[in-house]
């Protein structure tokens, strides 16, 4: 969350409030119902949501979800004056406040002052995108600007990513392991086949969403 609040139930029981700077983590898993409710503050909301994608055996892993405000989540500060905040995954020795195993995600929210640079190590055959939300980056000699993404190539001999500026910038640092399997997706149901995908339907339609297979 850049800026604003938002207001979190669901129903597993969870509920929690997060605010400027924080991050809310949630495994749908087998199944959940949420809601979102914003908490503007002088009208202004803004912030990011991704999807990672769960391998087809823990697709009905119980649901889960924390809040992270702010304040907890792991940051450093490099030489040159680059903020990062850690959120998912490990960067210059410093583990995020998630991590996981499988899909080895690496979330990191980069800050660069003018003139600075920021490397980061990435494991090879990683899939890998930054996106740029305020100033301007350069990735491998390419400007990426504001509200651009840039999706680096999935390469065995890549070794990580620079990123540049000349002016202050914002931007997200995303990679993962790709899985490798194949994807079925409707609307907020994303499964491994369309029969998966009709159950996962009929289960919502049945009220059982979320409860433990017989």
């Amino acid at each position: 969350m850049i800026a604003g609040r938002m207001l979190h139930r669901d129903s597993a029981g969870h509920e929690g409030l997060l605010e400027n700077g924080g991050v809310q983590w949630m495994t749908a898993g087998r199944g959940v119902i949420h809601s979102e409710i914003p908490q503007q503050e002088d009208g202004v909301m803004e912030g990011f949501q991704l999807w990672l994608n769960l391998p087809a055996r823990d697709k009905m892993s119980a649901p889960w979800y924390r809040d992270f405000q702010a304040g907890a989540l792991p940051r450093f500060v490099t030489p040159q004056g680059v903020a990062v905040t850690v959120i998912a995954g490990e960067s210059h020795g410093v583990t995020g406040a998630v991590t996981r195993e499988i899909t080895q995600p690496l979330y990191l929210d980069v800050h660069l002052p003018a003139g600075s640079r920021f490397e980061q190590t990435l494991p090879a055959g990683h899939n890998t995108f930054v996106y740029v939300y305020r100033g301007e980056v350069t990735v491998a000699g390419q400007a990426v600007p504001a509200r651009r993404m840039a999706l680096l190539a999935n390469e065995p001999q890549a070794d990580g990513v620079v990123l540049e500026t000349r002016a202050d910038a914002k931007a997200l640092l995303i990679a993962g392991r790709p899985l490798n399997e194949p994807i079925a997706q409707y609307g907020p149901f994303v499964m491994n086949t369309q029969q998966e995908i009709y159950q996962a339907l009929s289960d919502y339609r049945d009220g059982r969403l979320g409860q433990t297979a017989c």
